[in-house]
């Protein structure tokens, strides 16, 4: 994340094309904030201003550090910025059954 947008490798790069993405993707866009998909250097990594993983078993997880290098910025150096947290709050939010936008996307079992 860096200036208030969501960057995320694109699949050239190796990216999985995954529910979990797809699901961020779509909550961003119900957050109002804009994603890009671009190939990402390191350096790109090192000064972003939070950065976060997603999958099937990360779901939405902060990245505190790369290389033994702090992430972020301001407060929240090392740990979970804003924008990751209201991702992941909307995350949990929708697999916990919470928000009823997202309740056709839940199976029963």
């Amino acid at each position: 994340v860096k200036n208030g947008v969501i960057y995320t490798p694109d699949l050239s790069a190796g990216a999985l094309n995954g529910i979990t993405r797809n699901t961020i993707f779509h909550i961003a866009q119900d957050l109002g904030l804009e994603v890009v998909q671009k190939r990402i250097t390191r350096d790109e990594v090192y000064i972003a201003d939070e950065a976060f993983f997603t999958g099937t078993a990360a779901e939405v997880t902060p990245i505190r550090e790369l290389d033994r290098i702090a992430l972020g910025k301001d407060d929240y150096v090392g740990s979970r910025g804003p924008i990751t947290e209201k991702i992941q709050s909307a995350f949990f939010d929708i697999v916990n059954g919470r928000n009823p936008k997202y309740a056709h996307w839940l199976t029963l079992v």
